[in-house]
């Protein structure tokens, strides 16, 4: 099966679950062969202590029709995330789309607890996972990825820029840390750029993560039951929304147009022509501002 991305390589660091699964998974569609990293195998699972595995992540992306190679990675390991670049560049000999997903955050914020309340510990571990990470790993990889023009990287947030300006982010550490992404991909735009390469921002809307549907107690066939605990959930994408999003952009040969900038599944897909899986196109940070933070009812029309 051939695609868009044939011959190409990718690394998805933090492709366990969530939008690395589904960024993973289409970028295997489109013919990639992509590098998943997490902590969670199936000998061994991280912290999160959940079910899903690189491997599960490794064996879609060849069904989907790429090439699928699962390495368990640490990414606050310095010379873990060194190896897995020399593994790359020995097996593969480029890198040609970074895509730095790593979180591994969720049990580890406090909703509306302000900083002098929150536990410390937590808070500074959450930080380290959602931004140190990624710098260690822009520092580990990028060097690979710059010796062939048109490289892409693309730093996973929650918020678009505008939106996470103006808005709170659940607590101070959460809130850092989701704005240090998006600054992250605005200066590696400027470092990047003038080398040949790009970097952007993307945030997924409301997205039906493994954990997400698990809290509303519903399935990915199921899903619209969660409307009776929360009607806004209408809104809600799946993780291939995301995606599809990068793949786009890395087969566009003029995604250097959005280097350094901040952008959404919802936006991407209106630019690209893409759906969700069930043909839709929602548009989650657009709702969210016109709709649910205005406090309004919940009503999707216009914005699917």
């Amino acid at each position: 099966m051939s695609g868009p991305m044939e011959g190409k390589v990718a690394l998805v660091a933090g492709a366990t679950r969530g939008a690395g699964r589904g960024i993973a998974v289409e970028l295997g569609a489109a013919g990639a062969t992509v590098y998943v990293t997490g902590r969670s195998t199936r000998a061994r699972r991280s912290e999160y202590d959940r079910p899903e595995t690189i491997e599960d992540t490794a064996d879609l992306v060849t069904a989907a029709g790429g090439r699928g190679i699962a390495v368990p990675v640490d990414h606050l390991d310095r010379s873990a995330v060194r190896d897995l670049v020399t593994r790359i560049a020995d097996e593969q000999g480029r890198l040609d789309v970074l895509v730095n997903d790593i979180w591994g955050g969720e049990k580890l914020f406090e909703w509306n607890t302000p900083v002098w309340e929150h536990d410390l510990d937590n808070g500074l571990r959450l930080l380290r996972l959602a931004v140190e990470t990624h710098a260690v790993t822009s520092h580990c990889a990028l060097p690979l990825l710059l010796a062939r023009p048109g490289g892409l990287v693309v730093e996973v947030t929650d918020g678009t820029a505008d939106y996470n300006r103006d808005t709170y982010r659940v607590n101070f550490f959460y809130d850092l840390a989701k704005s240090s992404v998006l600054r992250m991909a605005f200066a590696l735009g400027h470092e990047l750029g003038p080398r040949g390469a790009t970097a952007v921002a993307l945030t997924p809307g409301w997205m039906r993560s493994e954990i997400m549907l698990e809290a509303y107690g519903v399935r990915e066939d199921d899903w619209r039951r969660a409307l009776e605990r929360e009607p806004h959930c209408a809104i809600s994408e799946t993780p291939r929304y995301t995606g599809r999003a990068v793949a786009a952009l890395a087969a566009d040969p003029d995604v250097s147009r959005f280097n350094g900038q901040s952008l959404s599944s919802g936006g991407l897909a209106r630019e690209y022509g893409f759906t969700d899986l069930d043909g839709s196109r929602p548009d989650a940070w657009r709702y969210l501002v016109e709709v649910q933070d205005a406090g309004k009812p919940a009503d999707t029309t216009g914005y699917r």
